[in-house]
């Protein structure tokens, strides 16, 4: 199990700050576009809270949880989210603290990899959200591709894949993994 110290937490929150607002703006978009009025929207491994907050700014109408294994990072998402109606908890991914079929997405930018168990993640995963609901995990491209792809077929039959290239970079680094359950 991986989780960040303070310090950890604090560089990759200025990281992510500086090179990660136009992955988060893009997924905030395809969020926008995927969910319907007051869907409710879990953000796995939410880190310093960053695409939450793009998310709550384009859609104030959706009912935002966040979840990261780091107890740091939880408090820094806090401060970057004070005074947003905006739910974050401590939680590991295989052990969500929601309700059988509660989601209606879900969404991970770059912490799949750390997923110790992918298997028991992507089943519980699968256990919160709703008939129809969707999920897209957003990952490096070359990490653990045909482990991910097992689990998630697994647990959901169909998987589209897109390549993502974040605007900085001159290659291509991102897959979107898009699963419905």
């Amino acid at each position: 199990m991986t989780t960040f110290g303070y310090e950890q937490s604090l560089g990759y929150d200025r990281r992510a700050t500086r090179l990660l607002t136009g992955l988060y703006r893009r997924i905030a978009t395809d969020i926008d576009a995927i969910t319907t009025d007051s869907a409710t929207v879990l953000d796995l491994g939410t880190g310093p809270g960053k695409l939450l907050s793009h998310v709550a700014t384009r859609r104030p109408d959706l009912r935002l949880h966040g979840i990261d294994l780091s107890p740091h990072m939880i408090e820094i998402a806090r401060r970057t989210l004070a005074g947003q109606p905006i739910d974050l908890a401590v939680a590991d991914v295989a052990e969500l603290p929601h309700p059988h079929a509660s989601i209606d997405f879900a969404v991970s930018s770059l912490s799949m990899h750390e997923w110790p168990d992918l298997p028991a993640a992507v089943t519980e995963l699968r256990r919160v959200l709703r008939p129809g609901g969707g999920a897209a995990i957003f990952d490096f491209r070359f990490t653990r591709t045909r482990e991910i792809r097992r689990a998630l077929s697994t647990a959901f039959g169909s998987v589209d894949t897109e390549t993502v290239r974040l605007p900085w970079h001159p290659v291509a680094v991102i897959t979107c993994y898009r699963v419905t359950a």
